[in-house]
């Protein structure tokens, strides 16, 4: 062969070659591209969702995701608590999913729930509750202001952050214990002050771990779910709901509710019954409720308006476990009877599997639930997909 045509071959060669590569980075960026869409529609896929809804994954890989908030632009923050983080889930190509992720708080001390409030972003964290101004850049904890110092750790570290309609903050603080007689009298409440920490108060009591908060829309009235101790029975005490009235104290450590009853606390029954309110709702024990939301969107049929979804976390020491799901209790035509419970979005399959356990539930800005994953470190998006 000439050098011409060794020539033709080699370049012919270098062609084919060139070709080979620039087939392998297209299937490389496609696949890298539409396998993690894959794993995300499987995952989603799994969970049990009620007739004519669709679930899908809004955003993953977020560690210990826990407490959510619509930015005033309609952005969704949630609180990585475990990494001590702050990120917002954005999606600049509105394609309805999160496509790209942004830490803008970090080095904060367990971090469980957000709230915005005019110009600034408010963090509880366990020991305090924050503010700050987001810009451009990342921020740390020393570039928030302390508002309020609260109690940190105990058995209950979370504290759960909420603006009420009468411009008040209002903060759920954990017990330290199953069942004692706290020392700091913060523990085991609702308290409140003004957005600038001022005029601190205990709001109500007795409400051993209230970790979802909410006001009813167009209402000043509070709702709390709260966490009943352990360690009396798998079905000893429900699960209860409460309308939190201010100066009420709730049973806990010396009581609970059973059917509506007040009941002596086994082992701090004796030293007096405190309670002074009682719950509206009464749901199985264990369960571990946390974020609660009434729903404020149109995207789903008429019946979920103004109902309450509930993110049951699930029990740790049950026999059988319960729990591992999102509920809906609706109202009735008069909005003022609460209806049983309805399962809508599971995370414990039928095989006894658990798939994921749900913390918060917001309503967005379309109308559609997000709902949180602590376990598989996850956005949810729930969609309505039947008629009206």
């Amino acid at each position: 062969m000439d050098s011409k045509g060794m020539g033709i071959k080699m370049w012919n060669e270098m062609r084919i070659r060139n070709q080979f590569q620039l087939k392998i980075k297209i299937t490389v960026f496609l696949l890298g591209s539409f396998i993690p869409t894959l794993l995300r529609a499987d995952a989603a896929s799994r969970l049990l969702m009620t007739p004519g809804f669709n679930v899908s994954i809004y955003a993953s890989d977020l560690g210990n995701s826990r407490g959510m908030a619509l930015s005033p632009d309609g952005v969704l923050y949630v609180c990585q608590m475990g990494e001590g983080r702050v990120t917002a889930l954005l999606d600049p190509g509105n394609t309805g999913l999160s496509t790209q992720t942004k830490i803008v708080i970090e080095g904060l001390h367990h971090p469980h729930s957000l709230a915005f409030y005019q110009d600034s972003l408010y963090v509880g964290e366990t020991d305090r509750v924050s503010r700050f101004t987001l810009g451009d850049g990342r921020l740390t904890r020393e570039d928030g202001q302390t508002v309020v110092v609260l109690p940190g750790g105990g058995n209950h570290s979370t504290r759960t952050i909420l603006f009420g309609p009468d411009n008040k903050l209002y903060i759920s603080i954990g017990s330290t214990c199953n069942a004692c007689e706290e020392m700091d009298e913060r523990r085991a409440t609702i308290c409140r002050c003004n957005p600038d920490g001022t005029q601190f108060e205990v709001f109500a009591k007795g409400l051993r771990n209230a970790v979802g908060i909410t006001f009813r829309p167009g209402t000043l009235d509070l709702w709390a779910s709260c966490n009943g101790r352990d360690l009396i029975g798998d079905d000893l005490p429900p699960e209860c709901f409460y309308r939190v009235e201010q100066g009420k104290h709730y049973g806990w450590p010396y009581s609970y509710t059973l059917k509506g009853k007040i009941v002596p606390d086994p082992d701090l029954g004796g030293k007096g019954i405190r309670q002074t309110g009682l719950p509206v709702i009464e749901y199985q024990a264990h369960c571990a409720p946390l974020g609660i939301t009434f729903y404020t969107g149109t995207a789903f049929p008429k019946k979920y308006k103004d109902g309450l979804f509930v993110c049951f976390h699930g029990s740790w020491n049950r026999n059988i476990p319960v729990g591992y799901k999102v509920v809906f209790f609706p109202f009735g035509k008069n909005r003022k009877k609460v209806g049983p419970g309805q399962d809508f979005l599971g995370f414990r399959l039928e095989n006894g599997e658990q798939v994921g356990r749900p913390v918060d539930v917001l309503t967005g800005t379309h109308g559609e639930l997000f709902v949180s994953d602590d376990n598989g470190g996850r956005i949810f998006k729930v969609v309505y997909a039947g008629k009206k």
